[in-house]
């Protein structure tokens, strides 16, 4: 297997989701991505980007000289090295996290890796590429992500969790406003009306430095 990584950026910043927000965390981008969902906002990493080889990308990563690593993309698994990166980093004694669509097998990640897997919803426009079967490889201390576009996308989200009973499954469910069609006001209104065990996020990145790219 190659251990060369396709790359759109690597940067520090803030973690703007997930249990992480606000912790100092470099995030290495991969580029490419199978889905098209309507509301990305990470397009530039669709294609481009420059071949490097993993001690490269190791090497990036040491010299910020924080602790949390975030995977990203685009969408990571997309590149057969990306399992050996997760391993690589979890192996170099940083506290890693995946940010994975779900659209892709997650059962080789290695199980030190914090799992963020999205669950596409209806307003996605990706909802058909829910891979289900990721839910039996979730770990104790993984996380799924709803981005909700809408009331209707809301409803779905909430018959998916009582369906599913991924409150038991996840260590966090996150529901995110999709930025630019859902008010996060409203958002937290029908969470709060209906008592869902779930984690309001809005995304501190985007708060503090709106679509700017490496930030």
């Amino acid at each position: 297997m190659s251990s060369d990584l396709r790359i759109t950026e690597i940067f520090l910043s803030l973690q703007g989701e997930t249990t992480f927000t606000g912790l100092p965390t470099v995030f290495v981008r991969l580029t490419g991505c199978p889905l098209r969902c309507g509301y990305c906002d990470t397009e530039y990493a669709f294609s481009g980007g420059t071949v490097r080889p993993l001690v490269d990308v190791l090497e990036a990563v040491a010299g910020y000289g924080v602790r949390h690593v975030t995977v990203t993309g685009g969408e990571p698994l997309a590149q057969p090295g990306c399992i050996g990166l997760l391993t690589a980093l979890c192996d170099a004694g940083y506290v890693v996290s995946l940010e994975t669509s779900g659209a892709l097998d997650v059962s080789r990640v290695d199980p030190r890796v914090v799992k963020i897997v999205d669950v596409k919803t209806p307003g996605s426009g990706e909802s058909a590429r829910n891979r289900w079967e990721n839910l039996a490889h979730l770990a104790p201390h993984d996380q799924l992500k709803f981005v909700i576009c809408d009331r209707s996308d809301y409803d779905w989200a909430r018959l998916k969790l009582d369906e599913l009973g991924l409150c038991e499954r996840a260590a966090e469910v996150l529901f995110s406003p999709s930025t630019g069609q859902l008010p996060a006001r409203d958002l937290a209104d029908w969470i709060v009306a209906d008592r869902l065990p779930v984690r309001l996020q809005i995304q501190l990145h985007k708060v503090l430095w709106g679509d700017e790219p490496g930030r």
